[in-house]
């Protein structure tokens, strides 16, 4: 069988004269295009296994992606216009192709043709990581275009840290100290969250995946409090945190993923943790995001924050 892989990217230089709608559709939401026996068959649990799989540190499981299945004798008119697509079709030219607005604006189109389910299954399977990966960046790249509808002016943490962040004007400075700022959302029966500070630059020399838990305990304590007197915010021990490497702004970062709760009280959510070494300024520059909404699923509300603090830019 041949592997029929190819990226298309249908932009101005190419259809100068061509118009494709706005495309449509929710945060991290992704159409299945299938005859419905096949959905209800083995490539359709492949499918929802490979694409469901759940987002990491959120207290409940949630999946990567919520997919809207459709049949293909549907797949017509404004059908097309959903901004992920993934189309199975019956084809003898088998393969797997991406493709860049086809049928609207901003969109990902992948292809998967085989002669049968088996063939069809076996190219999903096979591009699967790539497949994730582009949707991942296409639903980051639509996060920071709603984010720039409307862009906050605030320049806290610029007088603060010498930082910019590409965050919604409906995020505003709710604590500002000589090292802490803590920015926030106001959501339905809850609130989105962003801190920052800085640290000396040696402090996670050695075993740093308890150092980062020590740290963040220890800045609860003095910056952030509970609801009630005594009561301030640490990370959950119980569930692991997720540990990675990362990039931010092109420098080196330790990337955490897990649970906060709050000592002496009974509130939790997740957390996501970079601490970015600044060798320019001899430190280590802190931004975390975390939510507090305790009746919503939660992976929107943390993808919105992973995508505003990989906006950081260092400006002095």
């Amino acid at each position: 069988m041949l592997l029929w892989l190819s990226f298309s990217c249908d932009d101005g230089a190419n259809k100068k004269s061509a118009y494709v709608p706005e495309s449509s559709g929710n945060i991290n939401h992704v159409t299945v295009v299938m005859p419905e026996k096949d959905w209800k068959a083995s490539i359709g649990e492949k499918v929802k296994s490979e694409l469901q799989e759940i987002y990491e540190g959120l207290p409940l499981d949630e999946p990567q992606f919520s997919l809207v299945y459709m049949n293909s004798k549907a797949f017509t008119g404004f059908a097309r216009q959903n901004r992920n697509i993934i189309w199975f079709r019956k084809d003898s030219l088998e393969g797997f192709r991406l493709s860049q607005n086809q049928f609207a604006r901003p969109q990902i189109l992948a292809t998967i043709t085989g002669i049968d389910t088996e063939s069809q299954a076996f190219y999903f399977q096979e591009n699967t990581e790539l497949l994730k990966q582009t949707l991942i960046e296409n639903e980051r790249k639509e996060k920071l275009r709603r984010i720039m509808k409307s862009p906050t002016t605030e320049n806290t943490l610029f007088k603060r840290f010498g930082i910019e962040l590409t965050y919604p004007s409906a995020y505003k400075t709710f604590k500002d100290t000589t090292n802490f700022v803590w920015i926030q959302k106001e959501v339905r029966k809850g609130h989105l969250n962003l801190i920052a500070y800085t640290l000396k630059e040696n402090i996670l020399e050695g075993s740093f995946n308890e150092r980062i838990l020590n740290i963040r305990d220890s800045i609860g304590e003095a910056y952030v409090p509970g609801r009630l007197e005594g009561s301030y915010q640490i990370t959950e021990r119980a569930f692991r945190p997720y540990f990675y490497r990362a990039i931010v702004d092109g420098k080196q970062a330790y990337l955490t993923k897990g649970t906060w709760e709050v000592a002496n009280d009974f509130m939790a959510g997740p957390f996501v943790n970079y601490m970015i070494q600044d060798t320019l300024k001899n430190r280590i520059l802190v931004l975390e995001g975390f939510v507090f909404a305790p009746t919503a699923s939660k992976r929107d509300y943390m993808f919105e924050l992973n995508t505003i603090i990989n906006t950081l830019k260092q400006v002095d």
